[in-house]
């Protein structure tokens, strides 16, 4: 074949010595893709170890036969590229030569070859031939096969010094390729090629040094322990590192973690905990780092960034030690594993989660823990991490406990909530004749603080516990850190729980919210029912005693049914009752109950029947609302520009309490470059809402949806488009938004109230009196109207957008959070309204408009048309 007659010239310094003629083995190929395409017709079907002519023939071949026609292979492969010139068709002869010419390749690299050192030095040549110009392109071969086949072939063999000249000089290029996509495979060739080295000189006898070998922090950090180890250790460090380098895969085999288990044994279990902690800690605290490139095409210089966490091969490392942690259950480690797995789904802008195979693996070993505390971590992390497979894979494992454990996944969750040691909202430590306190003063807030031996107060903390319980410090600020986390994650969950139906007996409540450290901090301030023998008593646990909405004094029945109030579900004057009498006792709720919205059905959703539009026509930003609908429970895929939204067009929330499933309908706004870097649309428009039964998908008749379903699905929309509308962003008609929609902008800022703004202007009119403001301030429908010095501003109560008098001219105020939180000692009857603290922000703001220094603010107020 003239070709393969060029592809010789081309690769005169490769030695070629063909012992059959060349159109034998066309005549293989021929034959192979006749027979194939005789039942097949897409020749990416065609698998070597099925096709009869390689069982027939190929298979029977001679070892010095099969090595010839690996070369002939190759060389097929180089002149069908060098002749392609850009052209390709799946369906062409030559491509179809090419594919089988691969998967021959691929096959036979996998089988048993001996070759002779002159060979191997000829295959490595002939591999690594189409380098010259690229070095990258080296990886489209299968260097790393050939070099698995000459490792179990070289094996306590001794190996010529020509042989390792080859091979140090391919180990040479190998580390010269720049890092990039084909890092691990690159790492792991020099790998096995110092293994061929290290086992040619010193036998299966020694066991190799073996290090961390991906190019990262962690690699410096982690080598650096094992360096200083005891040399009577570092033989078990080695084999738990080669070990760790095998994880595959997204579980560990039985198999992996005996064997892990039997060499930390040897090693130390404790010595193996204590080091691999550390590991984990300084992975969670690590930050990922950020790149500038330079790259010259087509004479043109082109600057891009790159993001790291860690390197790909140590990432599978890594993610093997996490394996091993499955043979520990202690509190210190799980936290840790807990730590690493948010750490892990963080995404990084452009790429996605930092490091989702890591954090897979620290969910496996939560799941397989003993005891509770990985369950808890797990319901925690749910929470936590927004990924909806990731979401899913956490399901799956809360029902698989919950399941083993013969009670439900909410059951499971109860049981899991770690109360910390906590009495009366304090955790007392004791530090000689000192106590350290952690006292809860609001949800995801706590104080630390130091009792002397005279029992006064001081807030640093003492010399002594420093210099003496550096160790013990530092597990007492993690736990500071762990109760306000969890504190969150509890009030989160339990505010889910208003639409999930759930009721305990008396037994359960008491030992699982009502006596319990942590849940008691949420569970007093909480209305309840309790139900017995028809009779039903409401109340809240205040002053040490339950009381009802009129202050009576009651005791729950010890067999009593416990559930929680819902407003949708009692007349308006008992709400009215419940509300009058928390502000009177100046009482707050750590989530919104007895304040919280109640979305009744209307007559227009009457007559629609099927579906509600109450939510429609909003143009959202999709990722603020894609994060908020996952928080909420709801799951949501964002729809690209790749695929004009075709196949994510709605949001649904299951209700597997009502067997239902609700929708909320989203359309991508298509529209000139408004999608990001990525393809994804920076923005939806929304539509109906609808609920469909479960298992038949038959869509239901609102009027046949239950009142508490229907009102938390809407309050949760209500709440989405009053988060992510562009019409809450001050900014986004002054930065250009989109034209076509600046209508929509200002008829939502200054529009209707929602009924979370209805709520929001109820409060409001309650607290505006009782502030410093009270005597220039006023709620005059939908605005709350700020008198200053200068001029008269009116703050829409929904948006929190300003317009100011007498021209109803625009004001735009971005909210700065760091600056001081005037809600902060108010009384609030609910904690959770960051719209609500925005408003007042603004409010006190502009009463003392004369002495703002902000020049952006400032020449706003001062301008007139």
């Amino acid at each position: 074949m003239d070709i393969l007659k060029s592809i010789k010239n081309m690769l005169s310094d490769v030695e070629t010595t063909y012992s059959q003629t060349e159109s034998e083995f066309d005549k293989i190929i021929f034959d192979c893709r006749k027979e194939f395409k005789k039942t097949q017709r897409y020749i990416y079907y065609f698998k070597a170890s099925k096709a009869p002519i390689y069982n027939d023939e190929i298979k029977e071949w001679e070892n010095d036969k099969k090595i010839e026609f690996l070369h002939y292979c190759i060389n097929q492969s180089v002149s069908y590229f060098k002749n392609r010139k850009g052209n390709y068709s799946s369906n062409d002869e030559a491509y179809e030569v090419n594919h089988i010419c691969n998967e021959l390749l691929n096959h036979l690299f996998r089988t048993k070859i001996v070759y002779s050192s002159k060979q191997a030095i000829n295959m490595i040549n002939i591999l690594t031939s189409s380098t010259k110009n690229s070095w990258q392109s080296v990886f489209s071969w299968p260097v790393g096969l050939f070099l698995n086949q000459l490792a179990r072939q070289l094996k306590n063999k001794e190996v010529e010094q020509e042989l390792f000249d080859k091979l140090d000089e391919l180990k040479n290029k190998l580390n010269d390729v720049p890092s990039g996509y084909y890092e691990k495979d690159k790492m792991n060739w020099i790998a096995k090629i110092d293994d061929i080295y290290y086992n040619s000189k010193n036998g299966e006898s020694e066991i190799k040094p073996v290090y961390f070998v991906g190019k990262d922090p962690f690699q410096e950090f982690a080598n650096n322990t094992v360096k200083s180890a005891r040399e009577e250790d570092k033989i078990y460090w080695y084999q738990l590192i080669t070990m760790a380098h095998t994880a595959k895969g997204g579980k560990p085999s039985n198999k992996y973690l005996k064997e892990s288990n039997l060499i930390f044994k040897e090693l130390g279990a404790e010595k193996f905990k204590k080091t691999v902690n550390e590991w984990l800690v300084f992975l969670y605290e690590l930050k990922e780092k950020t790149t500038e490139h330079t790259s010259n095409y087509g004479n043109r210089e082109y600057t891009y960034t790159s993001t790291e966490f860690l390197s790909s091969v140590n990432s599978d490392a890594i993610k093997g030690f996490v394996w091993m942690c499955a043979h520990f259950h202690d509190d210190n480690t799980l936290n840790n594993i807990s730590r690493l797995a948010e750490r892990c789904f963080r995404k990084i802008p452009g790429k996605g989660p930092a490091a989702a195979a890591i954090g897979n693996a620290c969910l496996f070993v939560l799941y397989r823990s003993k005891g509770l505390t990985g369950i808890g971590q797990l319901s925690r992390l749910k929470l936590r991490i927004k990924q909806a497979n990731t979401q899913k894979m956490i399901d799956n494992y809360l029902k698989e406990a919950a399941k083993t454990r013969g009670i439900s996944v909410q059951e499971i969750e109860d049981m899991a909530v770690e109360d910390f040691n906590i009495t009366d909202g304090k955790k007392l430590v004791q530090f000689e004749d000192y106590q350290a306190e952690i006292e809860i003063t609001g949800i995801g807030k706590t104080i630390l603080k130091w009792i002397k031996p005279d029992g006064a107060y001081q807030k640093s903390i003492p010399a002594f516990a420093k210099e003496k319980y550096a160790a013990k410090l530092k597990k007492l600020k993690l736990a500071k850190k762990q109760i306000e986390q969890t504190l969150t994650a509890q009030r989160d969950r339990v505010d889910r729980m208003f639409r999930q139906n759930r009721s305990w007996n008396m037994e359960n409540f008491t030992k699982l919210y009502f006596e319990h450290g942590l849940m008691a901090v949420l569970s007093h301030k909480i209305i309840w029912i309790f139900t017995s023998d028809e009779t039903e008593q409401t109340g809240i646990f205040i002053e040490n005693k339950w009381l009802n909405q009129k202050g009576e004094v009651f005791q729950p029945n010890e067999n009593s049914t416990v559930t929680l109030w819902h407003p949708a579900n009692y007349s308006v004057e008992e709400v009215k009752e419940w509300r009058d009498f928390l502000i009177g006792k100046k009482f707050q709720q750590p989530l919104k109950q007895a304040f919280r919205e109640v979305y009744i059905l209307t007559d227009a959703e009457v007559n629609t029947k099927s579906y509600s539009n109450r939510m429609a026509a909003h143009v959202l930003k999709q990722h603020q609302f894609n994060m908020l609908a996952k928080t909420r429970g709801w799951s949501y895929a964002l729809m690209g520009a790749y695929d004009d939204g075709i196949y994510n067009q709605s949001a649904t929330l299951q209700l597997p309490e009502y067997e239902l499933r609700a929708e909320y309908w989203v359309n991508e706004l298509n529209a000139d470059d408004a999608f990001n870097d990525t393809g994804i649309w920076n923005y939806i428009t929304t539509d109906q809402i609808r609920f469909i039964k479960a298992g038949t998908d038959q869509v239901l008749d609102l009027v046949d949806v239950p009142v508490v379903p229907f009102s938390e699905v809407l309050r949760d929309v209500d709440m989405f488009v009053g988060v992510a509308s562009v019409g809450n962003d001050p900014a986004w008609q002054d930065s250009g938004g989109i034209p076509a929609y600046r209508d929509y902008w200002t008829s939502y800022s200054f529009g209707d109230l929602s009924e979370i703004a209805k709520n929001r202007k109820a409060i409001l009119t309650t607290l505006i009196p009782r502030l410093k403001i009270g005597k220039v301030a006023e709620i005059k429908d939908k605005f709350l109207v700020v008198k200053g010095k200068l001029r008269t501003y009116k703050i829409h109560i929904g948006s929190t957008n300003i317009l100011m008098e007498p021209n109803d001219q625009y004001l735009c105020i971005v909210p700065d959070r760091s600056k001081k939180n005037h809600t902060e000692n108010l009384f609030i009857p609910f904690e959770g309204d960051n719209g609500l603290s925005i408003i007042l922000s603004k409010a006190f703001l502009l009463a003392e408009d004369d002495k703002i220094k902000d020049s952006t603010i400032t020449s706003q107020i001062l301008w007139k048309k």
